[in-house]
């Protein structure tokens, strides 16, 4: 299995640019005390799909290292936090000597995971569809990242955290596809589908 240091060295080698820094003080950011579910665990299931989807990339060296920032800063009572990584690995970007034009398209990759639109066609569906991958995990694993969310707004009352929980939830299943990576759509769609109709029904209970 390939070490974070091992992919961090090869996704920028491929970038045509040398990491601007080891990659431990990243990692300690997914490490943070107040993180359950936007840990290693996130990262690593998502470079695990990344792994077996990198050939439907257009520029999969670009979507790892959009998915290495994208959920770099993560502070539950912001709403900023996509646009914080985003100018996180801008900086990390432009640091290495980046051209402007692979700054603005990183950006734009983790800018996409804020999950309030559609995404552009391309490697920006491509990492979104990766990022909600956790939706379509088999049930122990879904209900454990529900158990996660919970944990890490474990300060938002009961009933205020059901009800936009379920809107949120309720929002990705409304949608007519959840994956348009054949790979993701094939292997889970249906059944997260299945995992968000039963998330629902328990949000709706009291228990």
């Amino acid at each position: 299995m390939e070490t974070h240091r091992a992919r961090w060295q090869r996704d920028w080698a491929e970038a045509g640019l040398t990491p601007p820094s080891e990659v431990t003080p990243l990692l300690d950011r997914y490490r943070e005390s107040h993180r359950a579910y936007h840990t290693l665990q996130h990262l690593d299931e998502c470079f695990a799909w990344l792994d077996q989807v990198r050939s439907h990339a257009a520029l999969p060296h670009l979507v790892s290292l959009a998915l290495w920032y994208h959920d770099a800063i993560y502070d539950p009572h912001a709403s900023d936090n996509e646009a914080a990584s985003a100018d996180l690995a801008a900086t990390a970007l432009r640091t290495a000597g980046a051209h402007p034009t692979m700054v603005d398209s990183v950006s734009a990759l983790i800018l996409a995971t804020r999950h309030n639109a559609l995404p552009a066609p391309g490697d920006a569906t491509l990492l979104v569809d990766i990022d909600l991958a956790i939706l379509g995990a088999p049930p122990d694993r879904f209900r454990e990242y529900e158990d996660q969310i919970r944990e890490e707004y474990r300060w938002v009352p009961g009933l205020i955290f059901r009800r936009r929980r379920a809107d949120i939830l309720r929002g990705f299943l409304d949608r007519p596809v959840l994956y348009h990576t054949p790979l993701l759509h094939q292997e889970l769609e249906a059944r997260a589908r299945d995992n968000l109709a039963a998330a629902l029904s328990k949000l709706g209970r009291r228990d």
